[in-house]
């Protein structure tokens, strides 16, 4: 079969390569023929050699969906020809993340991800995708999807006329946005470029603002009282406004830190807020999402697919930032 690995820094390390066809599966696994995987940022750090230890020749990205092409002689709960996608964290299926599981998750460290012809995975490892989206489509949920339904519903149910603020418009902040609107709430979206507040707009948002003076803008348009939640992808010294622009009591949702680790000052114990890091999630929570999204045909948000062929232009464009929307990798 052919595969993408990683065996040097940056694109130029990505190289297509013959590896040997999946053997028949054993207890307990399936063979999934991977369609497509699509592109988040962490893939770029995977790329760059700055998550965590990567193996020698991993193969990369943690977001694929493909069709089962075999299952082993145990296997009840999937068959032939069901539709999936492969969960982020191979080991965690519900609870708590434990202490055992392998943080890094697929793609990433020591775990191989989907950008290959075949995967062999354990039976718990996949979700049944709805009928209605693409393989295209289910590629964009394992991560960024889970992500942003960990963000919202996990640690506190999100109310209908609730304030939820994201932050610009990478793949968790743009399905955050979408998923909110499921919820009835209020989506406050933010980008410093004119374009993408307008694609904030048509996806649902109430207000799309510039990052100037952002946090008091948000108090402006809540009256004062602040967001319930806000997705925090930036971190740095720009959490103190993430915390400035969050209501008494309402919580924080850590994505990511792209200026860094977040600074907390004495605001955050005044104002009895929560701050929650988000570790993709379970995968109890990609059924829940599967579920969410089901009953409202709720498609993702997509930019430009790119042939298997073509992977490194993909990674490349991914790179460039002018993307809004999933980016997808075709795997013929």
């Amino acid at each position: 079969m052919l595969a993408y690995v990683l065996n040097g820094e940056g694109v130029e390390g990505l190289t297509k390569t013959h590896q040997a066809d999946p053997p028949a599966p054993g207890p307990g696994e399936v063979v999934v023929r991977m369609r497509a995987a699509s592109l988040n940022y962490r893939d770029l750090l995977v790329l760059s050699s700055q998550y965590r230890g990567r193996k020698k020749d991993l193969v990369p990205l943690s977001d694929g969906a493909g069709e089962i092409v075999a299952v082993g002689p145990d296997v009840t709960k999937q068959n032939v020809g069901d539709r999936v996608a492969l969960t982020f964290h191979p080991g965690w299926i519900a609870g708590e993340f434990g202490g055992d599981f392998d943080p890094s998750g697929r793609g990433g460290g020591n775990i191989d991800g989907v950008l290959r012809q075949y995967a062999v995975v354990r039976d718990f490892e996949v979700v049944k995708l709805p009928d209605y989206l693409s393989f295209a489509e289910g590629a964009t949920l394992p991560c960024a999807g889970v992500t942003a339904w960990t963000a919202l519903t996990h640690y506190a149910p999100l109310l209908p006329g609730e304030v939820v603020v994201v932050q610009g418009t990478g793949g968790v902040s743009l399905f955050a946005l979408q998923l909110a609107k499921l919820f009835r709430a209020k989506i406050i979206g933010l980008s410093s470029n004119a374009e993408k507040r307008s694609l904030l707009v048509r996806l649902g948002a109430d207000h799309a603002i510039g990052y100037e003076s952002w946090s008091e803008k948000v108090l402006e348009l809540t009256d004062g009282r602040g967001a319930d939640v806000v997705i925090e992808v930036v971190g740095g010294s720009g959490f103190v406004k993430s915390m400035a622009a969050t209501r008494l009591g309402g919580r924080i949702s850590v994505i990511g830190a792209l200026a860094g680790s977040p600074e907390i000052d004495m605001q955050f114990f005044r104002r009895m807020q929560s701050i929650h890091p988000i570790r993709v999630g379970s995968r109890a929570h990609f059924l829940e999402l599967v579920r969410a999204l089901s009953g409202a045909q709720l498609k993702p948000a997509m930019d430009q697919r790119f042939a298997f062929r073509d992977a490194a232009s993909a990674y490349e464009y991914f790179q460039s930032r002018r993307h809004t929307g999933k980016v997808v990798i075709d795997i013929d």
